[in-house]
């Protein structure tokens, strides 16, 4: 019997919207859909083990081992570099990634630019383009309040509708990273289970070219 190809998801609604498209490319599993706390679900008949965890953890099940694929956002991708294999743009959740602050704002660039974010790393690699000098403070919420409050003269975030900034007087500044969920797979896990890992990546392209 073949092994269980373990797939990592991530838990919310981007989870949702993804496990619905394995389940339209022929990978159900009716039991993910109960009302429980389960974190882990299997199909033996195709020999597929679901399990949620947290969207930015995706990443480190799959890159070491304990997920043969995963999703995750192309956010996760930049910001922590793991040594996987992009495989599929899912072209759902999608979003980008924007420079933003109060509305009016002009760049000084006599002096540092102090940028709030939780996205330490993409900050630091597109201001390192610019050649711009920043000082980086790092958050974990409520980023819109920063340069509301002074904390920081702009913020580094994803932005979906900009209604959030909009509602806290922010204007988006500069755009530049489009983000949406990325079908992943461990580097070892593709090299001995390819053709099953082969066969759901074409099916799940199937899946969003009849959706489009």
């Amino acid at each position: 019997m073949e092994r269980m190809l373990n797939i990592a998801l991530p838990k919310g609604r981007l989870g949702e919207r993804v496990y619905a498209m394995f389940e339209a490319a022929g990978y159900p599993c009716p039991e993910i859909k109960e009302n429980n706390r389960r974190l882990i679900f299997e199909n033996r008949e195709l020999g597929i083990r679901y399990f949620w965890v947290k969207p930015s953890d995706v990443v480190i099940y799959v890159e070491r081992g304990a997920a043969d694929i995963g999703v995750a956002g192309r956010d996760i991708l930049l910001e922590y570099s793991p040594d996987v294999y992009e495989l599929l743009d899912l072209e759902v959740g999608k979003c980008h990634m924007a420079v933003a602050a109060k509305c009016g704002y002009e760049d000084d660039r006599s002096r540092t630019l102090t940028v709030a974010t939780k996205f330490t790393n993409i900050a630091k690699s597109y201001y390192a383009s610019l050649g711009r000098e920043i000082d980086i403070i790092h958050l974990n919420g409520s980023i819109e309040l920063a340069p509301i409050l002074g904390l920081s003269d702009v913020i580094v975030d994803i932005v979906e509708t900009g209604t959030t900034l909009k509602e806290n007087k922010l204007e988006v500044v500069e755009r530049f990273a489009e983000i949406s969920a990325r079908l992943i797979a461990n580097k070892a896990s593709f090299k001995f289970l390819g053709e099953r890992i082969d066969l759901l990546r074409g099916k799940l392209r199937d899946v969003i070219g009849t959706s489009k």
